[in-house]
Parts: structure tokens; C-alpha cells; sequence
């Protein structure tokens, strides 16, 4: 009896994954929870109380997340002071997942607005030090609209 063969890319993941250090896992996760309403899939402690893995579906997509270790070169944006990583997320609507994301505790960083590629588009700063984007995409454009926006941008 064969054993049927192992999918290279799990199920349910994609491609690309977003792996976040965190200075506080335990209390990121819940933080994603409350500003992006996260659903928790796995969560791996370790010695010492630090978080060795976490996994959490926002949206169809995966966030794994760990524990600042700066011993193994693990180290997050507070300590590194900024992140020059911004992870987007796109949503039904931008202004109510911004709004709840404050709530929460993220800092605006761009305030919300509509964005000459078609999107209505804000960006935040978790209190974690992660930037975000957020965006729902409110128009189709063709890639001359954007260049001719974006020229017309420049000439200002």
C-alpha cells in the first residue's frame, strides 16, 4: 500500500508567509486578535515562557510569529528601532479595520484615503513596531492611469 505523497506547500498555506519577531508574542497575538480579527492555529511555548512558534490566519493568509531571542538573532523592530518591512493587508473596508486597529492600540502612520492605483489605502504601526498597510480596492485602473497619476503627481 502506497503512502500518498506529501504536498510540497501545506495545505491551506500560500507561497509567501509573513514570519514576525515579536518582543511579546503572547501579547502580539492577542493584539492581532483584537485589531485584525486573527484566529490562533498554533501556538508552540517553550523554555522560559518564550513563544517558540505561533500560527494565525488574518483573512485567508497565514502569520507565524516567535519571540524575540536575540541570543539565536532573533530580533524584533523595538529593539532594532523601526522595521523597514510593511505587511499589507487588503479588507472589505479599510476605514472600519483601520478604526478597529486603533482601537486595539496601533498608531496611524497614513491616514486613510483614496489612492490614484485604486485602492482606498491607510498605513499603522502595531505596538509591536510592525508597519502595515491597509487597503480595500475600490477601482480598477490600468497600469497608464497610474503611470499618468504618478507623473501628474511628480510635476506638482
Amino acid at each position: 500500500m502506497s503512502t500518498p505523497a506529501v504536498k510540497p506547500i501545506p495545505e491551506g498555506m500560500h507561497s509567501l508567509t509573513p514570519h514576525l519577531v515579536c518582543a511579546g508574542a503572547a501579547e502580539a497575538i492577542d493584539f492581532y486578535v483584537k485589531a485584525f480579527n486573527a484566529v490562533e492555529m498554533v501556538r508552540l511555548p517553550g523554555p522560559g515562557g518564550k513563544l517558540m512558534h505561533a500560527s494565525l490566519t488574518i483573512g485567508d493568509s497565514t502569520l507565524m510569529l516567535v519571540d524575540e531571542m536575540t541570543d539565536c538573532g532573533a530580533i524584533g523592530p523595538k529593539t532594532l528601532k523601526g522595521s523597514p518591512v510593511t505587511i499589507h493587508l487588503y479588507v472589505e473596508d479599510v476605514d472600519a479595520a483601520v478604526a478597529q486597529a486603533v482601537a486595539a492600540g496601533a498608531r496611524v502612520t497614513m491616514p486613510v484615503a483614496d489612492m490614484f492605483w485604486g485602492d482606498r489605502y491607510g498605513q499603522l504601526e502595531d505596538p509591536f513596531g510592525h508597519r502595515w498597510s491597509v487597503a480595500t480596492h475600490t477601482r480598477d485602473v490600468t497600469p497608464e492611469q497610474v503611470q499618468d497619476a504618478m507623473s501628474k503627481m511628480g510635476s506638482q
